[in-house]
């Protein structure tokens, strides 16, 4: 039996056991793939990061759910460059690139005079497709009505590097009375029926945030939901800046707070540039350091 040191840390948050949990392996180059695997669903994180050498980018991050390997994890991703400055394993360093499934995505570090590290990593580029579904069975596989869905912006998967349906609310109210059927999602989601749920609205709880969320995994990672999501806010800030306030001149600068029903509240800040029709994507968390702990396998 071998076994793998795992290093938990909790990221969109400076506060231990709030924002979203990962588990960070430094020596992927040791795993093979179903060892990987396997670790990731002992984890039980919605996503523990394995870090291994790359030919093309400065590192190269692998990211697997309890169920099965991801193309790219916001959270994760912000937890393993957190961990590797934090332990003084980047030096000085402070811009880096990293390869990932989703591409290669560059990495900016940001230290605050009070010592707090900031990680701002660009997305993939934005992709949008239509949702054809039933509405009602949508609403009903989260617990809620038709009427609570928004009428006036549109259903829509989305993707900058995982596909997720982002879904408008009316009401924040709504988000308690939230309980998903994870199961029923492939046979409603059926343009992707790999693709998890993502609902939002505009009504926040924090006055500073612009958006509030909950992200309900696909069955098939084996996780039911996850605490605060880098690569959903990242494209909900493309949807914002296609749907919302589509009338911007370079930049957009927004935060998507999620978690709160999970009393793991955590912020992300979502920058948006825009190119003529097309949109720049990054965001920026921080993390901070939990635990660590042996995974035999």
């Amino acid at each position: 039996m071998k076994s793998v040191r795992v290093y938990h840390y909790d990221a969109f948050s400076h506060e231990p056991n709030k924002g979203n949990p990962a588990g960070v392996v430094f020596n992927g180059d040791d795993l093979t793939d179903d060892e990987m695997q396997e670790i990731a669903l002992k984890v039980g994180y919605n996503e523990t990061a394995f870090l291994v050498k790359s030919d093309v980018a400065d590192l190269r991050i692998r990211f697997f759910t309890p169920g099965h390997e991801v193309n790219l994890c916001g959270h994760a991703t912000i937890a393993t460059i957190f961990a590797l400055k934090s332990k003084g394993l980047l030096g000085e360093k402070n811009e880096l690139t990293i390869e990932t499934k989703a591409g290669i995505l560059p990495i900016k570090i940001h230290s605050t005079a009070d010592h707090k590290i900031y990680i701002t990593m660009k997305q993939a580029s934005p992709k949008f497709e239509e949702f054809h579904g039933s509405k009602k069975e949508l609403a009903l596989s989260i617990g809620l009505a038709e009427d609570d869905i928004e009428p006036n912006l549109p259903i829509l998967y989305g993707s900058t590097g995982t596909w997720t349906l982002l879904i408008p609310i009316k009401k924040l109210d709504a988000f308690k009375r939230m309980k998903p059927n994870n199961k029923v999602f492939p046979t409603i989601l059926k343009e992707m029926p790999k693709a998890s749920v993502h609902p939002f609205c505009m009504e926040t709880y924090d006055p500073h945030a612009h958006m509030h969320a909950r992200h309900f995994s696909s069955p098939f990672s084996g996780t039911t939901e996850d605490a605060v999501t880098g690569t959903a806010s990242g494209v909900m800030g493309a949807y914002y800046a296609t749907y919302i306030k589509s009338h911007f001149e370079k930049s957009l600068h927004l935060i998507v707070e999620q978690g709160h029903e999970m009393g793991k509240d955590g912020r992300v800040m979502v920058h948006v540039t825009k190119n003529k029709n097309h949109f720049g994507i990054e965001i920026t968390g921080n993390a901070v350091y939990v635990k660590d702990f042996e995974v035999s396998f």
